[in-house]
């Protein structure tokens, strides 16, 4: 027999035991006797049998168990697919000034950062190109909304694609009848930034009371006249001041929202000089990230009329349980640039991500990779590729969550300025490292509450006696 690949990891609240994953991302949790029964390679016929059930042993001659165990791995392998999934910026202008803005963006009646007329025509001639029957597109700026016309523009020529959806991504100060016409459309999703109360927002974002009073005003508006599914937010936190879980998460459920994307302060545009301190996420950011989702726990199972969840948390379960039904560009492995998905700036040049885009404006490094009126490719986007997957890192080859994770070299360049540096030196490794210790306490909890959200977060029926499997 010949035993598949196995890494092992402490996940913290089971004494002596250990998480043990296989390259296809099937795992166990093992006691420290089965670890010396493994040792002295004296295990059990109950160990043999239970390691065959779970794909950890292949028989030799089995072709069908290695075949398995391949479709397995090839399971956790991110393949891109066509161009579907664009990043539009028809303008950087903006009229707000968010002290932690990741691009840099300009001011309202700035000229000369809006799609110039052969960039629209570039970008509309692109869409009659695209092969996929599917496509999505997000509008990001500067402020989207801005440029009414340029939206407009690019929606009425999407009209030939089977489906194809669209997310503005607005702060929402201002919703006039032109606006709200395309928000109204069943089509198109809005996204937007809520950090909290009236007084964490203001501070945040709005600078004043009336500003904030207005965006609510609008978001509230929206999600009464449209229902939760059509409006997506996300806070962005400041470690060293975060506001209290109970009052973020009462802003959200009074607006009728159920989802909460938490994330921290990136360190991109002007964050870099107004935030220096979020170029590291510490203890601080990881014990409050904790503390919500355990929030959330208790909050779901003392009301079962309606379930929170964070939104990260549930992709990275998603990851675990349901390989390959997730694109997330921080979880996927490789993480493929410019292939499925593009960034085309206010200027019409391509970016293989957003923060790639960020990176630029800010001067830290040109991560373009052409332009939309020529195409792109070229010396960046081949070095890009060429680095973009964690398979052959030394660091993740020996972690249990390899088949998990993703790789991010554009906020590996952000932060540190190269791409090289060991893995587990790097804020995203301990960022995930943090996220997935967590995820595997959750899975081996024993407890009803923690249980019941995990059903949900999964979209599973009922609620499961448990969710992972233990060796004694």
């Amino acid at each position: 027999m010949t035993f598949t690949p196995l890494r092992l990891r402490a996940i913290g609240g089971e004494s002596e035991k250990a998480l043990f994953v296989n390259d296809a991302g099937r795992f166990f949790l093992g006691s420290s006797a089965f670890l010396d029964r493994m040792d002295l390679e004296q295990l059990s016929a109950g160990d043999l049998a239970f390691l065959r059930a779970g794909g950890h042993v292949v028989e030799r001659g089995d072709a069908l168990g290695a075949a398995a165990h391949a479709r397995g791995v090839a399971d956790r392998i991110a393949r891109a697919g066509p161009l579907d999934y664009l990043i539009l910026v028809p303008t950087l202008r903006c009229n707000l000034s968010c002290s932690y803005c990741q691009v840099s963006r300009v001011n309202e009646n700035q000229g000369g950062h809006d799609w110039s007329d052969d960039t629209l025509h570039a970008v509309l001639a692109l869409l009659d190109r695209l092969d996929a029957a599917h496509v999505k597109i997000e509008f990001q700026g500067g402020e989207p909304t801005l440029r009414p016309d340029l939206i407009r523009a690019v929606i009425d020529r999407c009209g030939r694609f089977e489906r194809a959806e669209f997310v503005i991504c607005t702060n929402l100060q201002r919703v006039d009848d032109e606006i709200l016409a395309l928000f109204d459309r069943p089509d198109v999703f809005v996204s937007t930034s809520l950090d909290g109360d009236l007084s964490t927002h203001t501070r945040n974002r709005t600078g004043t009371a009336e500003a904030t009073s207005a965006f609510l005003g609008n978001l509230r508006m929206l999600a009464e006249r449209h229902g939760p599914t059509k409006v997506s937010a996300l806070p962005t936190i400041d470690p060293n001041n975060p506001p209290d879980i109970d009052a973020l998460l009462d802003a959200y459920v009074d607006l009728g929202i159920d989802s909460v994307f938490l994330r921290p302060i990136n360190y991109q545009g002007f964050a870099r000089k107004r935030h220096a301190a979020s170029r590291e996420q510490g203890d601080g950011w990881r014990g409050y990230y904790e503390s919500f989702v355990r929030r959330i726990i208790e909050r779901n199972w003392a009301d079962r009329g309606r379930v929170l969840e964070e939104t990260y948390l549930s992709i990275a379960l998603r990851r675990i349980f349901q390989p390959g039904s997730e694109r997330h560009v921080d979880l996927r492995n490789p993480n493929p640039m410019g292939i499925d998905y593009v960034v085309i700036d206010h200027d019409g040049a391509v970016y293989p991500t957003d923060e790639a885009r960020m990176l630029a404006r800010s001067g830290v490094v040109d991560l373009s990779i052409g332009n939309v009126a020529e195409g792109w490719g070229g010396p960046t986007f081949d070095l890009l590729n060429a680095n973009s997957t964690n398979q052959f890192d030394p660091d993740c080859k020996r972690c249990a969550y390899q088949p998990f994770c993703g790789r991010d070299l554009v906020d590996d360049l952000a932060r540190y300025g190269r791409i090289d540096i060991q893995r587990r030196e790097t804020a995203f490794c301990r960022r995930h490292l943090h996220l997935f210790d967590l995820a595997f306490r959750l899975v081996y909890s024993d407890d009803d509450a923690i249980r019941y959200s995990l059903a949900r977060w999964l979209r599973l029926p009922g609620e499961p006696a448990a969710f992972g499997q233990r060796l004694a």
